[in-house]
């Protein structure tokens, strides 16, 4: 079509109406950013030369992104949960907050509600014939180099089919297989005993894998545990860490490998006396350091939804 209309009246005119921007009703914000964000949509029709067929693909793709319930996992491939943290990331450069455990994406497969054990918890409440056991063990301090005491580490990750507990497409896993929480001592220390996860790949029938086909990429994560750390006087993180070795460390379809968040994987026998599947196990080592409160606040805690069940 190759025609330029985006600048004329009648579409600013129409962008104005559409977001119902500086009018009484409703929410100035929700104005704001509708008329920004379909400025932007509208601009990129024009730029591109969008097709109407190429529109109207695009919109039934949100209509089957909505029923597959995969919204929260396409915001992690393209990218937009890892540019959130970035901003994170320079807000507390600007701020002068630094020492931290590095923060990295959530994910959408964390489910509330985990019982919290004091100081250890074992988290494999399923077999898994398939995986092997780990201890994942740290000790939870301040940039001052300090134990945190009363800190609540919550621990969640996939089983050896790359499969969540709550999410599981074969029912097979009880709601909090793998997912656990713990209240650190004095000593600030937390111990998880479970199985070894292997990383996990998009639904391949689902709307991210389509979208992920459409733009020549997989849609694969290397075996990964996630975190949430809290704690009345420091700043939430939300962090996970890369299993070493898996081959897509640095090919994560999230973009969320970072550097520091890849702990040595160690043998150790014992694990029997430990209450665990196998006497050879792996143990993982990752110690979590807690940035303070900005100005008396945390400013890291993200509402989003999430998913929830009774233990």
């Amino acid at each position: 079509m190759s025609v330029k209309v985006f600048d004329t009246q009648e579409v600013q005119d129409l962008l104005k109406a559409a977001s119902n921007l500086g009018g009484d009703k409703g929410s100035a914000r929700c104005q704001q950013i509708v008329h920004r964000l379909l400025s932007d949509l509208f601009k990129a029709i024009d730029d591109l030369d969008i097709t109407p067929d190429e529109v109207w693909a695009g919109v039934n793709y949100l209509n089957k992104l909505g029923q597959d319930g995969e919204a929260a996992l396409l915001a992690a491939g393209l990218g937009l949960e890892k540019y959130l943290d970035i901003r994170m990331d320079a807000a507390d450069k600007a701020a002068g907050l630094d020492g931290g455990t590095p923060r990295t994406i959530e994910g959408p497969l964390y489910v509330a509600g985990a019982p919290v054990r004091e100081g250890v918890s074992r988290i494999d409440l399923d077999a898994d014939a398939d995986a092997g056991p780990l201890v994942i063990r740290g000790t939870v301090t301040g940039t001052d180099g300090k134990p945190v005491a009363g800190a609540v580490v919550e621990c969640w990750h996939a089983n050896s089919k790359g499969f969540y507990s709550h999410f599981d497409p074969t029912g097979a896993q009880t709601d909090f297989n793998l997912r656990g929480a713990v209240r650190t001592g004095a000593d600030g220390k937390y111990e998880f005993r479970t199985l070894m996860p292997v990383g996990y790949g998009c639904p391949p029938q689902g709307a991210t894998q389509q979208l992920l086909d459409g733009l020549g990429r997989h849609g694969s994560r290397p075996a990964h545990v996630h975190f949430f750390v809290t704690s009345e006087a420091h700043r939430k993180l939300t962090t996970q860490f890369n299993i070493e070795g898996d081959p897509l460390i640095w090919d994560d379809f999230a973009y969320a490998t970072r550097e520091e968040l890849i702990p040595h994987v160690v043998g150790k026998t014992g694990g029997t006396a430990l209450g665990m599947k196998a006497d050879a196990y792996q143990d993982i080592e990752f110690d979590i350091v807690l940035t303070p409160l900005l100005e008396g606040k945390d400013n890291q805690i993200v509402h989003r939804l999430r998913a929830s069940a009774a233990a």
